[in-house]
């Protein structure tokens, strides 16, 4: 017998793949616009996200008897607020130039439709354990997303990734640019990620025509 049940797996597994909350469930448009332009701020919010509804579920699944039901977002807010300062607070120590360009959207976290909706929707009514995995499972599938969207938009955009040089030197003319490609510039703005989204939709939806919509 392994660690997770078939149950329990499903957790971790459903929200990559066939109830992505970004594809599928539709949250988290706004981050996935606004900072995935680099690959790096991608990935550091994805690892922020992931800290925060890990831990978040956790600790609402393990008060959810002592919260009154009439203040119950209230409680919400305040112990994702937290989270997301100690995401700040590091940031700002370990890397403070990207926490300059996440600036804003860190603190968006705390108003993640994701993250509130896995809060009253799983962790209010499931164990720790349970809502451990949840939440690691939806921050894993939202994560992906702004790795695949960040991983093109600065490839095709930028030629790096990680902010290191992979496809020549745009004013020396090598690499690919000897042949006369040139970084496209439109992919570096917002609506760029929208569109990549909507092609990712597109592909997820075409390989599962149970999720299109009558």
């Amino acid at each position: 017998m392994g660690i997770l049940s078939k149950k329990d797996g499903k957790l971790i597994t459903d929200p990559l793949t066939d109830n992505n909350p970004i594809t599928i469930q539709v949250l988290g448009i706004c981050s996935a616009l606004a900072i995935t332009a680099e690959l790096k701020a991608s990935l550091v919010m994805a690892i922020a996200v992931l800290f925060v509804m890990g831990v978040g579920n956790v600790v609402i699944s393990l008060i959810r008897n002592l919260i009154p039901s009439k203040i119950r977002i209230i409680v919400q807010l305040i112990v994702v607020a937290s989270l997301v300062i100690v995401v700040d607070q590091v940031l700002k120590a370990f890397a403070y130039e990207l926490s300059k360009t996440l600036s804003v959207f860190v603190g968006l976290i705390i108003t993640n439709c994701i993250i509130m909706g896995r809060f009253e929707a799983f962790a209010l009514g499931n164990g720790p354990w349970r809502a451990f995995l949840d939440g690691i499972g939806n921050a894993l599938g939202y994560g992906v997303i702004l790795i695949i969207v960040g991983f093109f938009r600065e490839l095709l955009g930028s030629g790096t990734l990680f902010g290191i040089p992979v496809l020549g030197d745009a004013i020396e003319k090598t690499g690919v640019y000897a042949t006369g490609y040139e970084n496209n510039g439109f992919m570096l703005m917002p609506p760029m990620a929208l569109i990549i989204v909507g092609l990712l939709i597109w592909v997820q939806r075409s390989r599962n025509k149970d999720l299109i919509e009558d």
